[in-house]
């Protein structure tokens, strides 16, 4: 049986310039590949070995991104190795099947959210209201499924973000701090949810995942092997849960050990025919 491998891409396995924690002398620093371009600039970086990692876990997983990134986001990234045949984007909202939105799941997560939460414009609404423009460079909406903010993190007050979660707690959403965003998410909207249908299509027994988002909590919760890196909001938080590794290392060499512990796992479980 396949080994199914989803993970989160920002901050897991890619990273901006100001992500990447390179604490060693220049001398030491790993060699990096540009995965994506934006506006003509580079914007995301993986180390050469995560990449080589990568190309090799493809031969030996079904390797699905998974990603709270719009589609439009998520397809500027060129990652190395072959294509992946599942992606998940917009966190669950859609699962794409060689590239393309399958609308049957989508038109369920909108059934889900209708019928389970409070509208998207309630909470839209909300964030005009209650943000100061001091701090609040952005507003914006993800495929008409949630709402974030970019924000000053310098400027943020303290405890605005915990007053945030409060409201939306009662509404049926949840509060993530994701860097220079802080994004509002449906509770029914959930990566672990899409994961769990891309795993009975691909007839996959092991679930491995990756994440440091408190947005990536159901993805680990839902997968039989987890790791979180050193850095973000699960470690900040002191997160941890049965069978997920908190690793040691942060920035892109994180994203690096992860790799390496996917393809331990992945090619583990293959040599010895079953499920670890």
């Amino acid at each position: 049986m396949p080994v199914l491998v989803a993970s989160d891409l920002d901050r897991t396995l890619i990273y901006s310039s100001a992500a990447l924690a390179l604490t060693m002398p220049d001398a030491r620093a790993p060699r990096l590949l540009c995965v994506e371009v934006h506006e003509a600039k580079p914007l995301s970086y993986m180390t050469e070995t995560a990449a080589e990692l990568l190309t090799g876990l493809g031969d030996a997983a079904v390797f699905v991104p998974t990603t709270t990134r719009t589609r439009k986001q998520y397809q500027r990234i060129n990652l190395p190795g072959p294509p992946p045949k599942y992606a998940i984007c917009a966190n669950g909202g859609h699962l794409l099947v060689d590239g393309v939105t399958d609308a049957d799941w989508h038109r369920s997560v909108q059934a889900r959210l209708a019928d389970e939460c409070a509208p998207l414009d309630e909470v839209r609404e909300h964030l005009l209201r209650a943000a100061d423009p001091v701090w609040v460079r952005k507003h914006r909406v993800a495929e008409d499924l949630f709402a974030y903010l970019v924000v000053e993190r310098e400027l943020l007050p303290e405890d605005w973000v915990k007053e945030l979660a409060v409201w939306a707690e009662n509404r049926g959403w949840t509060v993530s701090l994701q860097g220079r965003k802080i994004y509002a998410v449906p509770k029914p909207l959930t990566k672990s949810a899409a994961v769990r249908e891309v795993a009975r299509r691909a007839g996959a027994e092991l679930t491995l995942a990756a994440g440091d988002s408190l947005l990536d909590a159901d993805l680990l919760l839902a997968a039989d092997r987890g790791w979180r890196p050193g850095h973000g909001e699960l470690a900040d938080s002191g997160w941890t849960a049965p069978e997920i590794a908190a690793l040691p290392e942060r920035g892109v060499l994180a994203g690096e050990r992860i790799l390496r512990e996917f393809l331990r796992v992945a090619r583990g479980s293959a040599a010895a025919g079953q499920p670890l």
